[in-house]
């Protein structure tokens, strides 16, 4: 029951609750479930982002990505809540992070401060057409259809990222897609952490996707330790050797934060570091304007 005190403290006035029929705790609840839903992206973006060398063998440190993903996450987040007062979350696109690191790094070449600079020229374009609305005036000329078909596009395209990392698609001298072998370690894991997820998800279990990354993990680790003394997986699925520490990536010699590298428009040239950002930008636009769809259909 909400009281009289309650509806004059802080959070009642400046969220407007009480005009949106929300409760503080119900607030805190739905705060938390959105926290469940969207943290697998901590272990995914890591493992996209840090999965491919770029053309001077630059690996990024997995442990680097997650602590800027959480930040970035955290910030933005907190300043939209603040700023718009809008319930939602922001973070690192799962779609625009694929083609970061198979597009441009991966058959492109660039380095990854070239790639990562790609990303800031087109953010900067994208934030001149949010003010000038011009963005919006786009969005509303698409079909209906159009935009629920690439937000299918992009998750089928995340699956097929998934499933070539977990080892259950493999490519061949006779095809470029082909079932991998059934017997082995990380396949069974992810098999098992996919069935396990599926499952839950059709039980309607809160944080379901978050249940299946954390049994997966654990599934893993075990795994890890028993089989083949500890190289059942490429990656490594151990214990941290701590659990409390300074953030990775924005300290010390791992650093990750602030990397510019305008060298991209001399090693491609300048149309074609023009056509990059432009690629980039594209699917930058038709990801989020998915995710809006999506976002507006769920509140109504």
């Amino acid at each position: 029951m909400t009281t009289n005190h309650n509806r004059n403290s802080w959070p009642y006035q400046f969220f407007q609750l009480e005009d949106r029929k929300a409760t503080l705790l119900g607030e805190i609840r739905a705060g938390f479930a959105t926290f469940v839903v969207m943290a697998y992206i901590i272990f995914v973006n890591p493992s996209i982002l840090g999965g491919v060398a770029d053309s001077i063998g630059m690996v990024m440190p997995p442990a680097a990505i997650l602590s800027l993903t959480c930040l970035t996450a955290g910030i933005m987040t907190i300043f939209m809540g603040l700023y718009a007062n809008y319930p939602f979350a922001l973070a690192p696109g799962m779609g625009l992070n694929a083609v970061v690191a198979f597009q441009l790094v991966g058959q492109m070449g660039l380095t990854w401060g070239q790639a990562m600079t790609v990303v800031l020229i087109e953010g900067l374009i994208i934030f001149v057409l949010v003010l000038t609305h011009f963005r919006e005036a786009m969005m509303d000329a698409i079909p209906v259809s159009l935009k629920k078909s690439i937000g299918a596009g992009i998750g089928l395209f995340l699956a097929l990222i998934g499933g070539v990392n977990g080892g259950i698609i493999v490519t061949t001298a006779d095809t470029p897609l082909a079932l991998g072998d059934l017997s082995q370690v990380n396949v069974i894991t992810f098999l098992s952490g996919l069935l396990l997820t599926v499952w839950l998800m059709a039980r309607g279990v809160k944080g379901a996707i978050l249940w299946g990354i954390g049994a997966t993990t654990l599934l893993a680790i075990a795994l890890n330790l028993m089989v083949a003394d500890g190289t059942a997986f490429s990656s490594g699925a151990q214990v941290p050797a701590e659990f409390i520490g300074l953030p990775q990536g924005i300290f010390g010699p791992e650093s990750i934060f602030g990397r510019v590298d305008f060298g991209l428009f001399t090693q491609l040239g300048i149309l074609a570091a023009i056509l990059a950002v432009f690629s980039l930008l594209l699917t930058d636009f038709f990801d989020t304007m998915g995710t809006v769809v999506g976002l507006g259909e769920e509140g109504g």
